[in-house]
């Protein structure tokens, strides 16, 4: 089965009750048109709506749709990596449920990869429906991370991509917890592309993707391909050390030689230990994101556990876990 099929969709839910009938059907018109052999993964991560309901049910009437369904909620990322992990073609397209990326793009995807490209990305020119803040601080971010890190990252890009079996094997032999797949990806090397397409607003319901999740998101992926903060606190410890000293010459000099001049008082010194103190502070926490991060890999926990599977092979339903 797995020489014979051409196209896996993965498709990542969490709660997109509102939505999934409709993506359904886009995704389903398009792949019947490509006229190859495909699957369609719906991932459900952990939702609370009636969404695994509702993936059960259009699993009933189509064979070409498969589930996995999390025990609970293991993160988008980790649902990426599920789909990947239980899919069979020689092309895997990942693609999120809201409908904001179109399902459209796909048989352009495909035709690059058959052109010899093993990932295939959507470049985003316009983002609809989105706050001038958040367009700010995505477009802020891409070009943060890449002048962070030393892996070349596309900017304005997000999950959507086509990869290739021979990618999908490679990420398999990756076992970080605190995943970001496009930059993983990028890591890995091969062949890449981008295909430039306008984003469209979401078809129904809320972002997944607060102010709060996107922060997260955004440590994982500092984090995971960049040092350069911890050196930066390296260099501000040894500049504040520096600046602490010249400062204290000054104090000495002051008492010694100048000593008409100096005042007792409490707010110039509150103010230099409370910039310091923030200072360190910082530091600190930084240090603390990477010590957090080593801790989650030394646990050595499952990235994930399935509850249960629907229109997969045998040897597939049994894979409750991945290490």
């Amino acid at each position: 089965m797995s020489a014979k099929l051409v196209c896996s969709v993965v498709v990542p839910l969490y709660n997109e009750e509102e939505v999934l009938l409709e993506t359904y059907k886009r995704l389903k018109k398009v792949m019947d048109s490509i006229n190859e052999s495909y699957e369609i993964i719906f991932v459900n991560d952990g939702s609370r709506d009636k969404t695994a309901t509702m993936a059960n049910e259009i699993c009933n009437n189509d064979q070409t749709v498969k589930l996995i369904d999390f025990a609970r909620n293991f993160g988008h990322q980790t649902a990426i990596t599920a789909g990947m992990d239980f899919s069979d073609g020689q092309a895997i397209v990942v693609i999120d449920a809201d409908l904001q990326d179109p399902p459209e793009l796909i048989p352009k995807m495909l035709a690059k990869w058959k052109e010899g490209y093993d990932v295939v990305y959507g470049k985003r020119l316009e983002r609809k429906g989105e706050t001038l803040f958040k367009k700010f601080t995505a477009k802020l971010f891409y070009r943060f991370l890449r002048r962070m890190t030393e892996v070349e990252i596309p900017v304005d890009t997000g999950d959507f991509r086509l990869i290739d079996r021979k990618v999908a094997e490679a990420l398999k032999l990756v076992n970080e917890r605190n995943r970001y797949i496009r930059g993983i990806i990028s890591w890995l090397g091969f062949k890449q592309i981008g295909i430039e397409f306008n984003r469209d607003k979401r078809f129904a319901g809320e972002t997944k993707y607060p102010l709060k999740k996107m922060l997260k998101f955004a440590f994982d992926a500092i984090t995971s391909f960049s040092y350069k903060p911890l050196k930066l606190a390296s260099y501000s410890g040894m500049l504040l050390s520096l600046l602490s000293f010249i400062y204290l010459l000054i104090v000495l000099y002051t008492k010694l030689f100048v000593p008409s001049s100096t005042q007792p008082g409490w707010a110039s010194t509150l103010a230099v230990n409370l910039f310091f103190n923030g200072i360190t502070l910082m530091i600190l926490g930084i240090i603390g994101e990477y010590i957090g991060r080593i801790y989650d890999e030394a646990k050595g926990r499952p990235l994930y556990i399935v509850r249960h599977t629907k229109n997969f092979s045998e040897d597939k339903s049994d894979k409750i876990i991945r290490r």
